[in-house]
């Protein structure tokens, strides 16, 4: 079932429920990954621009999480949670950060890299290992310090 499909179910069974806040944030994500499928000029989208989708919906949040926490928004912080609880249940399973570890020590072997002059090499060997199940800065922070 893809991801479009689950959205569907869950947005019928959030209506049913009157579950306002779920059923907004699946919308605003089911518009993403239409635009994004008109955008690309095809009817549906592969599995893995639809993880892309759904990782860019989250990472936007998670960065407005942090500004209104600075600005101390307390009201907006609390929808912000409860809207990245409800698009984490569509991610896949996280890395745990030993598992993440050993593929950054396995791709930069692969690649040879022996500096931070090459991380982006690295950087673009690892990261369509890890699309969708480790967050980027994570994986820029440890790539950096088994750099160094």
């Amino acid at each position: 079932m893809s991801l479009l499909d689950t959205l569907n179910q869950d947005m019928k069974q959030a209506m049913r429920n009157k579950e306002k806040q779920k059923l907004s944030t699946i919308r605003m994500v089911k518009a993403s990954l239409q635009n994004e499928a008109i955008k690309l000029g095809n009817e549906s989208l592969s599995e893995e621009a639809e993880l892309t989708v759904l990782a860019r919906e989250l990472k936007q949040r998670k960065d407005s999480l942090r500004e209104f926490k600075e600005a101390g928004r307390e009201d907006l912080v609390e929808n912000l949670d409860r809207e990245i609880e409800f698009l984490q249940v569509y991610m896949p399973k996280q890395l745990s950060d030993e598992e993440l570890e050993a593929i950054v020590v396995e791709t930069i072997a692969q690649v040879q890299a022996t500096s931070k002059q090459e991380m982006g090499k690295v950087m673009g060997a690892l990261m369509p290992k890890v699309k969708g199940k480790a967050d980027g800065t994570q994986v820029n922070k440890l790539v950096q310090k088994h750099l160094s």
